[in-house]
């Protein structure tokens, strides 16, 4: 008994120790927001799959195309994460969720925050620059809203933040495209943009009235902190039905695209006013943040889901 409580002791020792002393890649994956890279390789990679059904590529023949895609554009996500991690640490202080990110602890310094930073950016544009020059420009482009307009303008100054970064926010889809075709207005991946784009403010709105008293503390003009939860829900029904509407042009593809994007968005908006009414407002945003997730990941893995059968019928 006594060696079996002393082994709990040691295991309960060393799970304290890597808690205080997580590991460099656990420091590194904080410091880049792997989740946010995963999340944003999903939308990409819906992207790259719909133009290779649209314009008939064999997956096949562009294996290290795709590769491409994928590490340069989680690289260029990363950059800029890092970058934004470097920027913030200062109000990331005040905030308790992330009070403490390693650029706020100090677990890994300012200087080489940059430097990961922009070692990430340049050879997540060279990579993407290898599968299409097109893909790079946009991944720049994606980079750059999200570090200028965004992180070092807006987040700060005003409650239209989430608009200006929903921009960075909506581009890999585009990328994807870039990746396969120079035509990045052609209305299939137009329609994923602007879905990509309307998606992110309820879901930044949830967040924000989740962590709303971070958001206070730190001085960030976010919606529901600036203007009340009667504005948010308001704004927030607004974006739902223009999410819906915004769904329509997916018709011009697929009915069955079209119906799914459609019943996912007209459930969102459901949810938000069953929510909103129940007047409790942290259960509302947590319905409302848990959907968000559920809506993008269900529709974009259906529109995989949707290009991989095509390729599949058109070359078999």
């Amino acid at each position: 008994m006594r060696s079996q409580q002393k082994t709990k002791n040691m295991a309960s020792q060393h799970a304290a120790l890597d808690v205080e002393n997580p590991t460099m890649m656990k420091v590194l994956a904080q410091t880049i927001k792997t989740g946010i890279i995963k999340s944003n390789l999903i939308t990409m990679i819906a992207g790259l799959m719909l133009a290779m059904y649209t314009y008939h590529v064999n997956p096949f023949d562009e294996k290290l195309a795709i590769l491409l895609a994928i590490a340069g554009t989680a690289a260029v996500i990363g950059g800029a994460s890092a970058f934004n991690n470097w920027y913030d640490r200062d109000i990331d202080a005040k905030m308790r969720r992330t009070q403490k990110r390693p650029t706020v602890t100090g677990e890994v310094s300012p200087v080489m925050t940059l430097v990961i930073s922009f070692t990430l950016l340049l050879a997540g544009l060279g990579m993407l620059y290898i599968a299409s020059p097109m893909a790079a420009l946009l991944g720049f482009l994606g980079w750059f809203f999200y570090v200028v307009p965004y992180t070092m303008w807006t987040k700060r100054h005003t409650v239209y933040n989430t608009e200006v970064g929903s921009l960075s926010g909506a581009m890999p889809p585009l990328i994807g495209w870039g990746v396969v075709s120079n035509d990045i207005f052609h209305p299939a991946i137009i329609s994923l943009f602007i879905i990509e784009l309307i998606w992110q403010m309820p879901h930044f709105y949830a967040i924000a009235i989740r962590k709303m008293e971070d958001y206070r503390a730190a001085g960030i003009p976010m919606l529901p902190v600036a203007k009340g939860m009667k504005r948010t829900y308001v704004t927030t029904n607004v974006y739902l039905v223009i999410l819906i509407l915004c769904c329509i042009p997916l018709g011009s593809l697929s009915t069955g695209l079209m119906l799914v994007a459609i019943i996912l968005s007209a459930v969102w908006l459901v949810l938000n006013i069953y929510g909103y009414h129940k007047k409790d407002p942290k259960k509302w945003a947590n319905l409302l943040f848990v959907y968000s997730l559920l809506h993008m990941v269900i529709l974009f893995s259906t529109v995989i889901l949707y290009a991989l059968i095509g390729l599949y019928l058109d070359f078999n």
